[in-house]
């Protein structure tokens, strides 16, 4: 269903006003009620609307464009957007993707386009969690935009570049918004701590500066969730003789969730990313920061630990041969004990990867050697090292001149192994740490190259 704000019921430029009636300042919730009104009330995203910044401008001479706004929840998205609802001289209209279908847009359009031929007035179209509609739902608006007809503003919390249509994208301004930070959300606080209209100004609310600091760090920049928390808070505090409502650290405590950690896809995929290149730093209290959010998150944990025993290969390889053994026994613990248990385990493998030597010529040798696969022209198996295990093989040659390395000192022999058609080798070439130092010393006892072709020219 659609919603008009600031318009009057004939659809003709309305009074516009940032106050609320007397009902609604009765029922409506704390942080609806402590909305921004303008500008200047408006907390945190300096970089966008921060003064002489392009955001701001276009509001201010009400010439915002077709945008896009995408943050985290409670950031303050959609309290710009009705921001830019007041100052302007056009219809404001509000659809949630949840609940709209394609008929909502046409209805939308078909209202706009009589509102700009009758009266010359432009309509802004506000869409919350605009990454929920479908690619028909989208495409419905396009021709809209590009006409002008409407003016489409996005709200969404999930990366627009990964979760809506390009069509759409590529038609709007991106403005994305921070995470508010503490003293963020704590100046929210005191505001409606202070306000006699909209917050608790006019009640002798005593909050004690631990009770103010927690429920701001909890909020982990949720401004709403912040002040719900107040709310309930002051609204279930009975008053002591003095007629005083006492928030303190314990109340506050109970009036405000440990912080649920918000994950869409592209945040998924960021935190993994981070998590994997922290593997390959040697950073483990970083590595170990990244597991714990994405765990906290409800990350398989199998995935996780799949990652770790890639980049024991990867990263560590032959450095540490004993990182891939921890890596696939924390991969064991997990199926065999499951979480929270196999926590243990899979912080010991992630430390002893971060921990261990690093080398990746483990990677290197098996793109070599795929690379050389992959020129094809295959040649026939040199005849010592092909099958003798069946009968008749010897009267066929198989087999004859090979030599047993068992045979010989140290247990090995100088011969003939790799395909006649190999170009590409020396494909494993040791790194100089950890247990590769060890590998290069009896490469070179061996007369075997540490080194590439085009390094020893």
């Amino acid at each position: 269903m659609q919603q008009s704000l600031f318009s009057s019921p004939s659809g003709s430029a309305g009074h516009k006003s940032g106050g609320y009636d007397d009902g609604r300042k009765k029922l409506a919730p704390l942080a609806d009620r402590m909305r921004p009104r303008t500008l200047d009330e408006f907390i945190g995203q300096e970089h966008i609307v921060g003064p002489g910044r392009l955001l701001r401008r276009a509001i201010e001479a009400d010439r915002l464009t077709s945008s896009i706004f995408w943050g985290p929840p409670g950031c303050g998205k959609t309290t710009l957007a009705s921001i830019a609802a007041q100052g302007t001289q056009a219809e404001f209209v509000k659809l949630n993707a949840v609940t709209s279908g394609v008929s909502d847009v046409r209805e939308v359009i078909k209202a706009a386009e009589e509102r700009l031929r009758l009266y010359g007035r432009p309509t802004y179209l506000l869409l919350d969690e605009c990454h929920r509609w479908s690619k028909a739902q989208s495409d419905s608006i396009l021709p809209a935009i590009e006409q002008g007809t409407i003016r489409f503003i996005g709200s969404t919390t999930e990366n627009p570049m990964v979760a809506m249509t390009p069509a759409i994208v590529s038609r709007c301004r991106l403005f994305r918004f921070e995470k508010l930070g503490v003293e963020d959300v704590k100046h929210a606080l005191k505001a409606a701590l202070s306000d006699p209209d909209r917050g608790y100004g006019r009640l002798a609310v005593e909050m004690t500066d631990e009770a103010l600091e927690h429920i701001a760090r909890v909020a982990n920049g949720d401004v709403r969730a912040a002040l719900n928390a107040l709310e309930l808070a002051v609204l279930t505090t009975p008053p002591d003789k003095a007629g005083a409502i006492r928030v303190d650290l314990a109340v506050a405590e109970e009036s405000i969730q440990k912080p649920v950690l918000q994950m869409d896809e592209s945040m998924y995929y960021d935190m993994l990313s981070a998590f994997c290149k922290s593997l390959r730093g040697s950073d483990s209290d970083a590595a170990l920061a990244w597991f714990a959010r994405m765990e906290r998150a409800g990350v398989d944990p199998r995935i996780i630990v799949r990652r770790v025993i890639a980049h024991a290969s990867e990263d560590v390889g032959m450095a540490n041969p004993n990182a891939m053994l921890t890596a696939a026994a924390a991969w064991q613990a997990l199926e065999a004990i499951g979480m929270p248990e196999a926590k243990l385990p899979i912080t010991q493998a992630i430390i002893t990867v971060c921990e261990s030597p690093k080398s990746n010529s483990v990677v290197v040798a098996i793109d070599k050697a795929m690379a050389d696969a992959a020129r094809g022209g295959y040649q026939p198996v040199p005849v010592h090292l092909r099958d003798t295990s069946y009968s008749g093989a010897d009267r066929l040659g198989s087999g004859v001149g090979y030599k047993y390395a068992h045979d010989f000192p140290g247990h090995y022999v100088r011969q003939q192994y790799a395909p006649l058609e190999a170009q590409g080798m020396p494909y494993y070439l040791p790194g100089e740490l950890g247990f590769e130092k060890e590998i290069r010393r009896i490469r070179e006892e061996r007369g075997l190259p540490n080194t590439s072709e085009e390094e020893r020219k």
